[in-house]
């Protein structure tokens, strides 16, 4: 079971009307922000959330169900509102009260169960066998994966020529959506080749928010890093370019891809830190691990680690210097660069996915 570039463009068509459009904003020059977390519901879980709904035809009684961190609860609850379906969500405890709240001024039934992620995903399926509601799974659906590629094909509409997509990882969904739906993995074929000349991927972050200077250099990969080298390649996007290489962001102490990549399989890891309510997944999708670790080993994909302090600085960075407003996954992407565990090569055109901001702004100046 995977996800090919024709199910992304499928899905596009279908959640056309109910996700919306998220800008992009050039910063500075070749390096632009994908807006995601103006996405309704506060993230790209939205677009997920519609497409496995809406793929789903005549639904149940009992609605749609799904476990969440927070932010694919919100966008299954405001799908579920928008099409006039009732939305059950689990939470674990560490889900944020902002979120918490916003599950409830959506209309959601909430309950809480377990400390991460995965207990209340076990929770939930018992739930959904019990009543028969349509299970909207985090990330490991197809449908949900090619909901989230829609971000990737929009992005490569949006940024020609792109050179690079920076995006978080959790469990998942939406690295491997955007990997397919950019087409660097090609539309519809496989790519591969040669590796091409990209930036540089380093395991030297200072964390302090200080971009790091480095001497660009093709395939060079991260020590000790499966599948972390520079990507590269013949894959193409829907009109025959090139497809942008991927760089796979996670926390260091969320580190579910990157784990996964280095046992050649997905396993369990521990999950904490700053951006656990978000990137939490204890272990990767399946369908995320089938899809990256192809685009790992055709030199597609890095896989690089970020520490707590450089999210943090990330995301007050993101507001001091460009007034948006981003959650700590959310920033995740964004630290990769500002950490310098990815370096751009001279003139690249990099994207960095700002995901998620369902965060209190309050606290935007207190860390």
């Amino acid at each position: 079971m995977t996800v090919t570039y024709e199910d992304v463009t499928g899905a596009a068509r279908r959640i056309a009307g109910h996700a919306l459009r998220t800008p992009v904003l050039e910063v500075s020059p070749g390096l632009f922000l994908k807006l995601e977390q103006l996405q309704h519901a506060g993230s790209f879980k939205a677009r997920g959330a519609f497409n496995r709904i809406l793929s789903a035809g005549e639904l149940p009684p009992a609605g749609v169900i799904a476990a969440s961190g927070g932010n694919h609860g919100l966008a299954v609850a405001h799908a579920a509102r928008a099409l006039g379906v009732r939305a059950e969500i689990f939470v674990p405890e560490v889900t944020s009260p902002v979120k918490v709240a916003g599950l409830r001024a959506l209309g959601a039934q909430i309950r809480q169960s377990g400390a991460l992620y995965a207990q209340a995903a076990e929770a939930a399926a018992k739930r959904a066998a019990e009543t028969g509601a349509l299970a909207v799974h985090a990330y490991d659906q197809p449908e949900v994966v090619a909901g989230q590629g829609t971000l990737g094909l929009e992005l490569t509409g949006q940024v020609p020529g792109l050179d690079t997509i920076i995006v978080a990882v959790g469990g998942g969904g939406l690295v491997a959506g955007v990997t397919v739906g950019s087409g660097a993995l090609g539309s519809g074929a496989l790519g591969g080749g040669a590796p091409g000349e990209g930036g540089t991927v380093s395991g030297d972050a200072s964390g302090d928010g200080t971009p790091r200077a480095g001497t660009p250099r093709a395939g060079t990969p991260r020590a000790g890093t499966p599948g972390a080298g520079t990507p590269g390649g013949d894959g193409t996007s829907g009109d025959g370019t090139p497809g942008p290489r991927i760089v796979a962001v996670e926390p260091e102490l969320c580190p579910t891809l990157h784990e996964a990549l280095r046992a050649g399989e997905p396993v369990q890891v521990p999950v904490s830190g700053v951006a656990a309510d978000a990137l939490g997944a204890s272990r990767v999708g399946g369908l995320a691990y089938g899809i990256c670790s192809r685009a790992a080993a055709e030199g597609r994909l890095a896989s690089v680690l970020v520490p707590d302090e450089a999210i943090v600085a990330a995301r007050r960075a993101l507001w001091e210097r460009h007034r948006v407003v981003a959650e700590h996954a959310g920033a995740a992407a964004y630290a990769a660069l500002l950490s310098g565990a990815y370096t751009p090569a001279p003139g690249e055109r990099v994207a960095v996915v700002v995901c998620g901001a369902n965060t209190d702004p309050s606290t935007l100046n207190a860390e």
